[in-house]
């Protein structure tokens, strides 16, 4: 009998555990080590979405097992009141490597938290209440993230916060405004969303929250000068634009941070997962004359681990061996593999109807026909299954209105000899799961 088929283990699970979004895999995880994750007969399951897109340096970096270990002797949680160097040593880092400008930090744990932060400061700065977003978003699960948040989770909750309003993402896979060639017009579709915007507000805008590259959303990359675009109808408006780089921040796209591509500064840039590496780690950077104003208004925002130098030790050295061993570059190149990798794939399997990303951010939708580009949801999933049963770690992102894409994002030290694997064992469950 296989050792995941623990009995009690599984009896424990359903007694005693919420279940929070999705089914849990058949599987008991013992350890992780670099790319692969071990269940507890030993099997070795490569992984390519990097935990929950979070683990940059793969699982168990020593480099962070040994910082780890270092501080928890040390120093690991203060009152808030208090502060210590890892804290203002890693503020220090971020400013050095965000966007110029961006120099005022506040370090917490998770993502939705560096969200909240971000949309109360703008909120009192700027005066208004109002937050735009995209259709196709996800900021968090908590208050004012949620609200933001619309690939997923809105109904059966009650009111968002009030003035919560939403625009699409541009998608030139699935255009809604086209050019006469039928490629998509995304600066009219930009001003039709805020010509819906500008008639719905009572005057009280605060922010426009997005992400360079939407993940949950079916990996959705803003076009070359969106973003640009984007900051301008947010500075006609007296918006802040704040820029939730969760999953792009840190290398991951080839760049620090995406935005840099576009060569626009956020208002305020938000940070988590790939910080702390798959620990729990968040910031929130804004420029000093905005921190300024919200300190003068009252900003609050305590949280029992805000400014912990367990955790801001982690983004340290997360941040020196990124810079260290050229990861950022690693990761533009390792990309280059992977996308050219799953465009054979393309090449071969008719049910994959488009490769999009950047770095190793990257998305594959699966349909049911070019032509048509219906979803295949059913095959996705089947091929989630079929990748699993061959020791690959992948997920699909089911949309109703965007199709079912998979997430590939594996971890920034990912060898070469380990994207062809993936791409091996996703070529044979593929196959394996249209022959059923």
């Amino acid at each position: 009998m296989s050792r995941n088929d623990d009995p009690q283990f599984w009896q424990q699970a359903r007694r005693h555990l919420i279940r929070y979004g999705g089914s849990f895999e058949p599987l008991i995880i013992e350890r992780a080590k670099g790319s692969f994750v071990y269940d507890a007969d030993g099997r070795a399951i490569l992984d390519f979405t990097s935990g929950q897109m979070s683990a940059v340096l793969g699982h168990s970096h020593p480099d962070i097992a040994a910082v780890v270990t270092e501080q928890i002797h040390s120093l690991d949680h203060l009152f808030s009141g208090m502060l210590s160097r890892p804290v203002v040593e890693l503020a220090a880092r971020i400013a050095r490597h965000a966007p110029a400008g961006l120099e005022r930090c506040l370090l917490l744990s998770t993502g939705a938290e560096s969200n909240e932060a971000a949309l109360r400061m703008a909120k009192l700065v700027t005066g208004g209440h109002e937050v735009v977003g995209f259709t196709q978003s996800w900021h968090g699960m908590t208050g004012a993230a949620a609200s933001a948040t619309y690939s997923a989770g809105r109904k059966g909750y009650g009111p968002a916060s009030v003035g919560s309003m939403a625009i699409p993402a541009p998608n030139a896979y699935r255009p809604r405004f086209t050019h006469p060639d039928g490629t998509l017009d995304w600066r009219r579709e930009l001003d039709d969303g805020f010509e819906q915007v500008d008639r719905q507000s009572t005057g009280a805008l605060a922010a426009f929250i997005a992400e360079p590259i939407l993940s949950s959303g079916g990996i959705l990359e803003l076009p070359p000068d969106y973003m640009a675009a984007l900051k301008q109808k947010c500075v006609e408006r007296g918006m802040l634009l704040i820029l939730d780089e969760a999953q792009t921040g840190v290398g991951r796209t080839g760049l620090m941070f995406a935005c840099e591509r576009d060569g626009v500064a956020p208002d305020i840039l938000t940070l988590s997962k790939t910080l702390g590496a798959g620990l729990p780690l968040a910031a929130m950077v804004t420029t000093a004359a905005i921190e300024e104003e919200a300190h003068a208004r009252g900003f609050l925002f305590y949280t029992t681990h805000v400014s912990d130098p367990l955790p801001a030790a982690v983004g340290l050295k997360v941040l020196e061996v990124v810079e260290r061993d050229g990861l950022v570059e690693r990761a533009r190149v390792a990309g280059e593999r992977l996308a050219q990798g799953l465009r054979k794939l393309q090449s071969r399997h008719a049910c994959i109807g488009d490769v999009r990303g950047r770095g190793l951010l990257l998305g594959l939708e699966v349909v049911k026909s070019r032509d048509t580009k219906e979803p295949a949801f059913e095959l996705g999933e089947a091929i989630t299954r079929e990748c699993m049963k061959l020791g690959l770690s992948m997920n699909i992102v089911k949309l109703p209105a965007m199709g079912g894409v998979f997430r590939v994002a594996p971890p920034l030290t990912v060898s070469d000899g380990e994207i062809d694997l993936g791409l091996e064992l996703l070529d044979q469950a593929i196959g394996t799961a249209l022959r059923r």
